[in-house]
């Protein structure tokens, strides 16, 4: 037996009693080894967009889910809590797509965040004149970064740039950020410190900071040069993480090798337990 469709609004983030946000869209999803993952295609770009030109009304949090956000999500109940509090959680890899039709949603694509969406987005954007801050990599990194992307967008307003220690802030330092952030008036922050910090670092901010925050792992270092894109027949057939397994062996290998053969095994089990359950 398949669950049955979700047709609630997606859960907000927790962010206390004052919390006075708008509705978020409607949208099914599923859990996927525990973790939500959202059925949403074509729309994600105009609805992140939109949050962010509404803000400082709308403060939200965006996750992008693959396999190595799943594990962890499995591994530890406290991450898993914080994706699922997001208020999108979208199915960045391919095998996400798979895990949503295997579990009765017809999803079409991935909605890849570091580069196509995350362009899509900027560009509405600069349009709108909404304002967008970058808050992660290394300094070279986001000069690189900026650089390119007024190149591309040149109407974009990047009113906020932070390159964080690869250490926990103090609590002072974090105040420091939190009201330079709100100072300078950005609508989205994008988060790129990696999986699972920055998904992490989001649900620890929600209710601190008006604005919305999205995490896109390795989009830094694709806007800002220093990495490419995997081919596109790759990643259509979701073998993208083989190609960034051999550019970057030393710092992935453990993830993908640890990762994502307990994650086929895993949730194999989900969907046969799913259509078979137990009398």
């Amino acid at each position: 037996m398949r669950p049955p469709k979700s047709t609630s609004p997606l859960p907000s983030a927790a962010t206390g009693a004052g919390d006075t946000r708008p509705p978020v869209a409607v949208a099914p999803s599923r859990r996927v080894l525990g973790m939500r993952v959202d059925h949403i295609e074509a729309p994600a770009a105009a609805l992140i967009a939109g949050w962010s030109a509404a803000a400082p009304s709308s403060a939200r949090y965006v996750c992008g889910a693959n396999v190595h956000m799943t594990m962890v999500a499995h591994d530890d109940p406290t991450f898993k809590d914080a994706v699922n509090a997001a208020d999108l959680v979208l199915p960045d890899g391919v095998p996400m797509v798979w895990a949503l039709r295997a579990l009765g949603l017809q999803q079409k694509r991935r909605v890849r965040v570091s580069t196509d969406l995350l362009r899509e987005i900027i560009g509405v954007c600069a349009d709108r004149h909404v304002k967008v801050g970058l808050y992660g990599g290394t300094p070279q990194t986001l000069a690189a970064m900026t650089a390119n992307l007024l190149t591309a967008f040149p109407d974009l307003d990047l009113a906020f740039s932070h390159s964080p220690p690869f250490r926990p802030l103090t609590p002072e330092e974090d105040a420091a950020v939190v009201r330079e952030i709100a100072a300078s008036g950005v609508g989205l922050l994008l988060i790129g410190i990696g999986c699972p910090k920055q998904e992490r670092w989001m649900a620890a901010h929600t209710g601190r900071l008006d604005c919305v925050m999205m995490g896109v792992g390795a989009a830094f270092d694709l806007l800002a040069g220093k990495t490419r894109n995997a081919p596109l027949w790759m990643r259509d057939r979701g073998l993208e993480w083989v190609y960034r397994l051999v550019c970057e062996p030393r710092r992935l290998w453990r993830r993908y090798l640890y990762h994502n053969p307990r994650f086929i095994v895993l949730f194999a089990t989900q969907v046969l337990r799913s259509r078979h359950p137990a009398p």
